[in-house]
């Protein structure tokens, strides 16, 4: 957990890029019409390629950290790590300040748990 803490800022201002891509995809998505002219709709339609490559190599950028984007307009990533000999993910979810909870790999979002440390957690 302290190596995933430890890389969550550079994930955060990853993330946000993310963000930023997305919502030129949807300003341009507006914009596409199948009202307007062809000339228009190309050029938006060409425009709207480059913004989704753009997105995701962001996504991409952002995985070759090590995570998981899990949802993009849920804020959803996760960390892969093992508890025990148990992989799990460590969840964190944007607007959060450092990694607070982890489920089992089949659990999702739903079945986040605390993360708490004791003698009987540490390995």
């Amino acid at each position: 957990m302290t190596t995933a803490n430890a890389i969550l800022p550079n994930v955060i201002q990853k993330y946000e890029v993310v963000l930023q891509h997305r919502n030129k995809v949807i300003e341009i998505e507006q914009h596409i019409d199948s009202n307007i002219n062809v000339e228009i709709y190309i050029k938006l339609k060409q425009k709207l390629n480059h913004a989704l490559t753009e997105l995701y190599n962001a996504i991409e950028n952002l995985e070759n950290l090590g995570v998981i984007m899990k949802s993009i307009d849920e804020g959803l990533v996760d960390f892969p790590s093992k508890y025990f000999s148990d992989e799990v993910w460590l969840c964190w979810k944007y607007g959060e300040t450092e990694i607070k909870f982890w489920h089992e790999k089949n659990a999702g979002f739903n079945g986040r748990k605390p993360m708490c440390v004791n003698d009987e957690t540490l390995v």
